[in-house]
């Protein structure tokens, strides 16, 4: 195989240097008669999409041929590395194919009957959440996903799924099976349970509030806002406003403080990834509109970068461009931490060592 050369700043380290590619890897020691595939610019670990559904579409489920179409949307943005955050389907293909993102799975959603969306999770009473959790570990890469409020329609309101008791048995069930837990929660109520049962990360987080801050930081429970997809919210309450007043005035007052929750959040040294819930009703490749939405809401920008590439590659456990890591970088002629706009003109994309785009 020929070997692949590039140069540039590369970061976080900031330090313009040589690297080359040799089968797949990166290496800082220099070989001979190399391709040169880039010659100055910004070098970064590919960013992470850390919440988003391989194979769930809005229409439902997406077959093998879509599910490589998502894949593709998000690689040609940047994103190399994707937490898919649940999904009703067998995605395991895209992890096979070594011209798409990695993709590291948490199994199916795991629900109680009629309190989530209808068919996309596994659904069960709270007796039967351990097992479940025992099931849906084996189907996972390292993850389960929670349901963990939703709205009771008896009572018009979003409320909490599960007894803080339950909860605390099955997360604390699949840390002794290593496997980490995400939990769904729009609603304040549901957060405290979910904090005092050891949760390893808050997807979406609207709740979230001033007296939680302090815990969560603490235990550095991660939080992924998924502004992108809090901005359905309007249009969820809208649709729900006349059966349900209550829950839509609630989903809009949950809309109008996100982006101050999430400042807030970040202030307090929570560690906040970027997801943008792609699949059902957003399609994917979406990874730079959700980094132009944090640094919106008023999160700086550089921290923004930072854990939307190697900070996040971190958390999920890969190597960001070390000597010997498999060479999943990006490179823009511009440095991403001050300059948004590059992100939409890539000069380089390089996967498992070789050049997508």
């Amino acid at each position: 195989m020929t070997a692949l050369h590039l140069r540039g700043v590369f970061l976080p380290e900031e330090q313009q240097r040589d690297a080359w590619i040799v089968d797949g890897r990166l290496s800082f020691e220099p070989v001979r008669e190399a391709d040169t595939i880039a010659d100055g610019g910004w070098v970064l670990p590919g960013f992470v999409d850390a919440h988003c559904h391989i194979g769930v579409t809005l229409d439902g489920w997406a077959d093998d041929e879509a599910q490589v179409e998502q894949a593709l949307l998000d690689r040609d943005a940047g994103a190399l590395l994707l937490r898919d955050a649940g999904a009703p389907v067998d995605n395991t293909g895209v992890q096979r194919r070594e011209d798409l993102p990695r993709l590291v799975r948490a199994g199916r959603h795991i629900a109680r009957p009629r309190r989530y969306i209808r068919d996309l999770g596994v659904e069960v009473e709270p007796p039967d959440l351990v097992a479940e959790v025992e099931r849906q570990a084996a189907r996972g890469d390292g993850w389960i996903k929670l349901a963990a409020d939703w709205i009771d329609r008896s009572i018009g309101q979003l409320t909490p799924v599960w007894p803080d008791d339950v909860l605390a048995a099955a997360i604390g069930r699949a840390h002794q099976l290593g496997v980490r837990v995400a939990a769904h929660t729009f609603s304040e109520q549901a957060l405290p349970g979910l904090i005092k049962a050891g949760i390893d990360s808050i997807e979406h987080g609207t709740g979230i509030t001033a007296d939680l801050l302090d815990e969560i930081a603490r235990r550095q429970i991660a939080v992924v806002p998924t502004l992108i997809n809090i901005d359905t919210f309007p249009g969820i309450a809208a649709s729900a406003e006349q059966k349900f007043p209550a829950y839509a005035a609630h989903m809009r007052a949950l809309h109008g403080s996100s982006r101050q929750r999430i400042r807030d959040a970040f202030e307090a040294g929570v560690p906040i990834y970027t997801g943008t819930d792609a699949g059902g009703s957003l399609p994917h490749g979406l990874i730079r509109e959700e980094v132009t939405a944090l640094v919106d809401a008023g999160l700086p920008q550089a921290e923004v970068i930072a854990q939307a590439s190697w900070r996040a590659r971190e958390w999920l456990g890969f190597e960001g461009l070390t000597e010997g890591a498999l060479a999943d970088l990006v490179v823009y002629d511009a440095d991403p931490r001050r300059e948004l706009a590059t992100l939409y003109a890539p000069r380089r994309i390089v996967l498992a060592g070789k050049v997508v785009g």
